[in-house]
């Protein structure tokens, strides 16, 4: 798998979902690569937020709440892109415990109304929905999941992912095959990273926690989950999009998890996370609050067969990274400049893995 700038450069790309965490990284290395991009989505929900690091003034672009039908018709209209990438969404599980409806209206209502809104765009050519891992009925055997699996989610914001995955579907089938335009469902691990500042995510809590002297309590340290870097899905969103185009891969859904081998605990992640933090307290709290998932992991055969997707980083080395993105901002470095060395170092890493696959 390439990610190749030549072919991304001119093209007209709309990413909803753009001031946070994954759509700005993704936001980013579409800017570089000479994509013309427009953004749909909210304010910035944290403080600080990874958008304003890399965008300054131009943070405010774009700015719309996706459940407004009208105003996601008129952006769309005005934007006529080429491609979409569709990340918007309400992200949190315990979130979704709190206000289940808003999680409904934005992934689920939110979702056909970016989708409604193409079906006038002759230009659009292929549509990558970003979903999540959680959108599997999940009995916690230990498998990792496939594509085929049956859909659920014991809780709403897992549920309101499968619901979108549903409402994709739906639309590929009744109004997009026809016209020949790729859409395709995205499924992707627990993505770690620089410059998430998410409540309820674990890295951000940590660093939180750590910067301010206070330790972090865990309430689930033997939950096993698919951790990556957040630039492992996005190099397979990118090249799930290329192919789309091109007309080279089905229009399906897709995992994008790590190697199996490389799924840890929570307890084991934040120890890797705190040896190279260089301090930190951890403490494990009591089991409280509604129910979330003890055991999830991801099979990625299907993009590895069809998109030549390989995780390029391991465990060890996401943790370190992410981690030295939190210290190196901290003492005064480009939030811009310490993105652009994780995607040019990534890069790398892919061309060296393609090598050695070729000289096997």
């Amino acid at each position: 798998m390439t990610v190749s700038p030549d072919f991304w450069r001119g093209k007209r790309v709309l990413l909803t979902g753009h001031t946070g965490f994954k759509g700005s990284w993704l936001a980013l290395w579409l800017g570089d690569m000479g994509a013309k991009v427009s953004g749909l989505s909210l304010e910035p929900q944290t403080s600080p937020h990874l958008h304003g690091l890399l965008f300054g003034q131009n943070a405010a672009a774009g700015i719309c709440d996706i459940r407004d039908r009208a105003a996601v018709n008129a952006a769309v209209l005005q934007m006529r892109p080429d491609i979409v990438f569709h990340l918007a969404a309400q992200p949190l599980v315990r979130a979704g415990y709190r206000d289940p409806v808003g999680t409904f209206e934005t992934n689920v209502q939110g979702t056909a109304h970016v989708l409604d809104a193409l079906r006038a765009v002759e230009s659009v050519k292929a549509i990558v929905v970003v979903t999540t891992d959680k959108v599997y009925e999940n009995p916690e055997t230990g498998t990792p999941f496939v594509e085929s699996d049956p859909l659920g989610g014991h809780d709403p914001y897992s549920a309101s992912k499968a619901a979108a995955e549903i409402v994709a579907a739906s639309y590929r089938s009744s109004f997009f095959a026809a016209r020949g335009v790729g859409l395709a469902t995205a499924r992707a691990g627990n993505v770690i990273g620089g410059g998430d500042w998410a409540e309820d995510r674990l890295v951000p809590d940590a660093v939180r926690a750590w910067e301010n002297g206070r330790a972090i309590e865990v309430r689930r340290p033997g939950a096993v989950r698919p951790w990556q870097h957040v630039l492992e899905p996005l190099s397979g969103y990118l090249a799930l999009a290329e192919r789309l185009y091109c007309g080279k891969a089905g229009a399906s859904a897709f995992n994008f998890g790590p190697d199996p081998a490389n799924a840890a605990t929570v307890g084991d992640l934040l120890a890797m996370a705190r040896l190279a933090y260089g301090h930190g307290e951890i403490v494990t709290g009591t089991e409280t609050g509604p129910h979330e998932a003890g055991y999830l992991l991801l099979d990625s055969t299907l993009a590895m067969n069809c998109l030549n997707y390989r995780p390029v980083w391991g465990l060890g080395e996401t943790v370190e990274r992410t981690m030295r993105w939190y210290r190196n901002l901290a003492e005064g470095q480009s939030a811009a400049a310490l993105c652009r060395a994780d995607i040019a170092d990534y890069l790398r890493g892919m061309a060296l893995a393609s090598q050695r696959k070729g000289a096997a």
